[in-house]
């Protein structure tokens, strides 16, 4: 029995890779909206720190988790989808906060924000062409390249353009070192549950198709 569900879920995750690549343009543009909601409510599962503007928030998870499951470009334009109506005036940033994400006059944390398109357009990438991308230590991998390389160099420039009297210690003060740990936890969190939702098989000519069967995804 316990086998025979197994195979049935490896079949359906094929399939909703598949459906989900072959849907209306139209149809595409409503899941990246529907993604950009749920990340809207992540952020405001959030804990305040008393010496940092950037709360702990569930936001990344959504960010690093939206290009797995929308593909490359959908899951960069969901997350551009949030940036961009958080910055006409939609409450759903963190505290249910809106504005203009970046400059002197944008959020403290509006670098994150922007920096989520970019990570959520680099997984999305690599899970859309490469079926290897898909496995947990890969995955895991590519997650926290994304989330060191790219969110947080454009958080904290960010925060140097809201806290220019900052030193360099005090930026990562307020916006890095707080994070590190829980962030660790989140990407192996969203490496775990990518393993498990994308399928091991080739959907849409992924770059090394037929190389899976002899090359395993753990």
């Amino acid at each position: 029995m316990a086998v025979a569900v197994w195979e049935r879920y490896k079949v359906e995750r094929y399939n909703f890779y598949a459906w989900r690549h072959a849907l209306s343009v139209p149809k595409k543009l409503a899941l990246a909206l529907a993604w950009a909601g749920i990340v809207g409510l992540l952020a405001q599962a959030k804990i305040y720190l008393p010496w940092t503007p950037v709360p702990i928030t569930c936001q990344t998870f959504g960010a690093l988790l939206g290009g797995v499951l929308l593909g490359a470009w959908w899951g960069g334009i969901s997350l551009a989808i949030y940036a961009a109506l958080g910055a006409v005036g939609l409450p759903w940033f963190a505290g249910w906060h809106s504005g203009i994400p970046i400059g002197s006059a944008g959020l403290p944390t509006g670098g994150y924000i922007m920096g989520f398109i970019l990570a959520a357009l680099l997984l999305g990438h690599f899970a859309d062409k490469y079926v290897r991308s898909r496995s947990f230590f890969t995955m895991l991998g590519l997650m926290l390249l994304a989330n060191y390389g790219m969110i947080y160099p454009l958080g904290l420039l960010q925060l140097h353009f809201c806290f220019p009297e900052a030193s360099f210690s005090q930026l990562l003060a307020m916006g890095l070192t707080p994070f590190i740990a829980g962030d660790i936890i989140k990407a192996i969190i969203a490496a775990g549950i990518a393993r498990g939702i994308t399928p091991k098989e080739a959907y849409n000519g992924e770059v090394d198709k037929g190389k899976w069967a002899t090359w395993p995804v753990p």
